[in-house]
């Protein structure tokens, strides 16, 4: 997991709501799911089957160095809404940071 990815998620769990869920935008009937041990995208339109999750986040050692974790694929065709579920999660964590913090840079 990227350092600057980690850390956002970090930070938005702390400062806003832990844990968060919220639907992806693009991505219809997948949902985001963060919370601190976890983080997975879920199917709301089948009771919340995963399609994949991030667990057995490694402890860090610093900032700015890649995060290990485990990526599991609980979905044939999982590794395609990736991507733009990450591009849409990035987009949504910077506007609750940016509300939590308006002073932040």
């Amino acid at each position: 997991m990227p350092a600057a990815r980690f850390n956002a998620v970090r930070l938005a769990l702390r400062w806003t709501t832990n844990p968060q869920r919220f639907p992806i935008e693009g991505l219809r009937g997948l949902d985001m799911i963060l919370e601190d041990g976890l983080w997975a995208i879920a199917d709301r339109t089948l009771n919340d089957i995963p399609v994949a999750a991030w667990t057995d986040f490694e402890p860090r050692t610093s900032l700015h160095q890649p995060i290990a974790c485990r990526l599991r694929f609980y979905h044939a065709h999982a590794g395609l809404v990736l991507d733009p579920a990450w591009a849409y999660c990035d987009r949504y964590l910077k506007r609750a940071l940016d509300q939590a913090d308006p002073k932040r840079p």
